[in-house]
């Protein structure tokens, strides 16, 4: 007799709800959110098999937490019969949005003030950078705007710069493939051997920078929110007669002390 190949779907799996986990379901639940971030590390979507094998759980216990993931509206299936993040989880990730603003908000706004230039927080979100909080300063007549929720490729600015250094290579080069690395002005790097060396000496000076990359006569400086569960980054931007390469020198060490609190504030949030 043949052995079963395991299936990917989920009309094949058993519908008993299975034995109980010790501690009054902590497991089951422990485990959904596990199935969640591996989805999420996944890209969105992932087979059920490849789901089981990255989560590191069998096969069966899969199928019983997806269905009810699908069920809730948290999970969703495609129509290829893999599974992707549903929709539902849009609105927890708009809330935490605003609430990761409101943490980091008193700490921008020292900031800020301390500079004299706007201070942007922004977020990684799949492909694409989404700016989540600024801080304008009051000091200068003509200060930079960021409208919150604007979204951006990542490889023109200085908040994707600094987030995708600390990252995997190879998820980087995902990310330029996917998006194909559009030219925003004619300073923007195009080319991903450029780009990855431009990481690499992010890396090295332990700040990035876009040098008019996404707009023309703005400079920026970025920081990564160090530990941070989702990948942050804080910006100061402000006009190139402004951002001096003497500015950048003393700016990079109150903008890590600052990425260093914003980290501080969340882990605080989520003991």
């Amino acid at each position: 007799m043949s052995a079963k190949a395991p299936s990917d779907d989920l009309s094949a799996a058993p519908s008993a709800a299975g034995t109980k986990a010790a501690g009054g379901g902590v497991q089951s639940l422990e485990r959904a959110f596990a199935i969640l971030e591996t989805m999420a590390d996944a890209g969105g979507v992932i087979s059920l098999s490849q789901l089981a094998t990255d989560a590191q759980l069998p096969l069966p216990t899969i199928h019983r937490l997806v269905r009810t993931l699908v069920d809730l509206g948290y999970v969703r299936q495609e129509a290829s019969r893999q599974y992707s993040l549903g929709p539902r989880l849009i609105r927890l990730g708009e809330t935490t949005s605003r609430m990761v603003s409101r943490w980091a908000r008193p700490h921008m706004e020292r900031l800020a003030h301390e500079l004299g230039e706007s201070v942007n927080l922004a977020m990684l979100d799949g492909d694409q950078v989404v700016y989540i909080g600024q801080v304008m300063a009051s000091r200068n007549s003509m200060r930079m705007f960021t409208e919150v929720g604007r979204r951006v490729l990542p490889h023109s600015t200085g908040v994707g710069k600094a987030i995708m250094a600390g990252m995997d290579p190879e998820a980087v080069q995902a990310i330029l493939g996917r998006t194909g690395m559009p030219a925003r002005t004619e300073h923007t790097i195009t080319e991903p051997a450029d780009f990855m060396a431009e990481l690499g000496r992010t890396l090295e000076r332990g700040y990035a920078l876009d040098e008019g990359e996404q707009e023309v006569g703005v400079r920026c400086v970025a920081v990564a929110i160090p530990g941070a569960p989702q990948p942050l980054a804080l910006s100061v931007s402000g006009p190139l007669p402004r951002m001096t390469d003497s500015f950048i020198e003393g700016a990079t060490a109150p903008m890590h002390a600052a990425a260093a609190a914003i980290a501080a504030e969340m882990q605080g949030a989520s003991a």
